[in-house]
């Protein structure tokens, strides 16, 4: 029979070997992850890497998307506001075109659709987390002040950009319509047609009155047109977030298919080592000591 003469060493290396086994299944077990450093399996490892980099930009246009649809939802229910406004403006056009209607009650309408462009003015410039909607990209200055020295009553700070936002790779969206093109452009000027008739009540005729009172029709029929662009943002972002939310999910599958643990067999590979560390240290008790008398019985030169 041939006797290990370095069974001290092999006891060792195994309560090693066992112990590293224990480490591994535990590690496993508590992240939910066969790999957790790179030499556990390289090229998954490396896989890992562009999982993640597509994971953290999925996130971040997730919540681009998130952002911007309380963006158009708050910029359309505005302007749901505007021509609310507007009807109720060329309502009181109609009653001030009329000839049986007196000077003060004139006025009085007069005064009533100053209210209404004071409100309109509010809502042109609605912002939500500090950042006005309709400024163009202008979007930390108030778009618009009331300016009763301007023929259009007020006075837009604004500019004609438009903001673009990615929310998927290779998809960029246009995310607003600038003040001056919603709410003075050549198809209706709603601060201007205001003003007209405005005026045409308090020094005009009931025929300025009217004429107004279509510029304003027009107006509205402009701002109607013009809120389509957020409905249709709104649904691009709608359906961009069903991709998103589905890629999130599938690179989560394609994680775990990469470096995901088999919690089972885990479990049963700590049992396993756990025994066999047991069996390790159980032998080491037995063999160490004789070992260690051997060593110092053993006769020097």
């Amino acid at each position: 029979m041939r006797i290990n003469p370095n069974i001290t060493s092999d006891v060792l290396s195994s309560i090693y070997a066992t112990q590293q086994q224990e480490n591994t299944a535990l590690q496993e077990l508590s992240t939910g992850k066969r790999v957790n450093v790179p030499s556990d399996d390289p090229l998954a490892a490396s896989l890992m890497v562009g999982n993640q980099d597509q994971t953290s930009r999925n996130d971040q246009y997730l919540q681009n998307v998130d952002s911007l649809n309380n963006q158009m939802q708050t910029a359309d229910t505005a302007l749901a506001s505007v021509v609310a406004a507007l009807n109720q403006a060329i309502s009181l056009g109609v009653q001030g075109s009329t000839g049986t209607i007196s000077s003060s009650q004139r006025q009085q309408i007069a005064q009533s659709l100053q209210g209404i462009q004071a409100q309109i003015v509010q809502l042109a410039n609605t912002e939500i987390g500090g950042v006005y909607l309709f400024g163009g990209t202008t979007s930390t200055t108030t778009p618009y002040e009331i300016d009763s020295s301007s023929a259009s009553g007020v006075q837009y700070n604004g500019n004609l950009g438009t903001n673009q936002v990615e929310v998927a790779d290779g998809l960029t969206v246009q995310t607003n319509l600038p003040g001056s093109q919603l709410f003075q452009n050549a198809n209706g000027d709603v601060f201007g047609s205001l003003q007209q008739l405005i005026n045409a009540l308090q020094t005009g005729t009931a025929s300025d009155a009217a004429t107004a009172t279509n510029a304003v029709r027009d107006a509205y029929n402009s701002i109607t047109e013009n809120r389509i662009f957020y409905g249709n943002v709104e649904n691009q972002l709608n359906s961009t977030q069903t991709f998103l939310n589905q890629e999130k999910v599938n690179l989560s599958s394609q994680e775990n298919t990469l470096v995901g643990a088999d919690i089972t067999k885990a479990a049963t590979d700590l049992t396993q080592a756990t025994t066999a560390h047991d069996a390790a240290l159980a032998a080491a008790a037995k063999i160490l000591p004789t070992s260690l008398l051997n060593y110092l019985a053993t006769p020097t030169t």
